[in-house]
């Protein structure tokens, strides 16, 4: 198993998941990871090139400075991984680099409830080792537009499955891209401590944050850095 240090971001300016603690500990718990842990702004000025990948990991609202604004745009321009998990998606909307950094925002959710995901790509380290349709319990988030123009989408919801989907036949929930010399991956799912428990989910955010620290082979579209 590689190593990758890892610097895990969970600030939050609007609201704050109850499962952030459980998350951030089974990151920890993986073998291969160095967690550096922290909600302070001022980390994300300093230099990121020490660092695998950086992971917002359900962070929301405004959480970074201009400084640090400005330093992670060109950390991952320049090659560095970045991850966004679950409320990474709903995180600076004063900012729109972030959203093309991301591939899209968040916009709305139904209650959480079961559903299915359903993979459109099996062969990237996010998804290769799920069913073909991957039930589970989340939010099911809906996002602004269609990401798949703009990304290589792994996983999308299937709305039948679920009440309350807003995105219809497309909605994208896991995709990945490459953003300057960089490797972006961004997975919808993780409201839950239940899931950070689950050895299925997190291998989806293991795979998901192997390819964006350039540790694991995407299996093809995506893998490369795009302008």
């Amino acid at each position: 198993m590689h190593s990758a240090r890892l610097l895990v971001y969970t600030r939050t300016t609007a609201y704050r998941h109850d499962s952030v603690p459980d998350a951030v500990a089974a990151l920890r718990a993986q073998d291969g990871l160095t967690v550096e842990h922290t909600e302070d702004p001022a980390a994300l000025e300093a230099p990121l090139d020490a660092y695998a990948a950086v992971v917002f990991l359900s962070t929301s609202g405004e959480v970074l400075t201009p400084d640090g604004r400005a330093r992670l745009a060109r950390y991952v321009e320049a090659g560095g991984g970045f991850v966004g998990v679950h409320a990474a998606a709903c995180t600076e909307d004063d900012w729109p680099y972030y959203r093309d950094l991301l591939g899209a925002r968040f916009t709305r959710h139904p209650a959480l409830q079961p559903g299915t995901a359903v993979v459109g790509d099996a062969a990237h380290p996010a998804t290769r080792h799920l069913p073909p349709r991957w039930d589970l319990t989340d939010e099911w988030y809906d996002f602004d537009a269609g990401a798949r123009e703009a990304v290589r989408v792994l996983l999308s919801a299937d709305e039948s499955s679920y009440e309350g989907g807003g995105m219809g036949a497309d909605h994208p929930l896991a995709w990945c891209h490459g953003h300057g010399a960089g490797r972006v991956f961004y997975t919808a799912l993780g409201h839950t401590s239940q899931l950070w428990a689950d050895p299925v989910f997190l291998a989806h955010v293991r795979g998901g944050i192997d390819w964006a620290a350039g540790a694991a082979d995407g299996g093809g579209l995506g893998d490369g850095a795009t302008q």
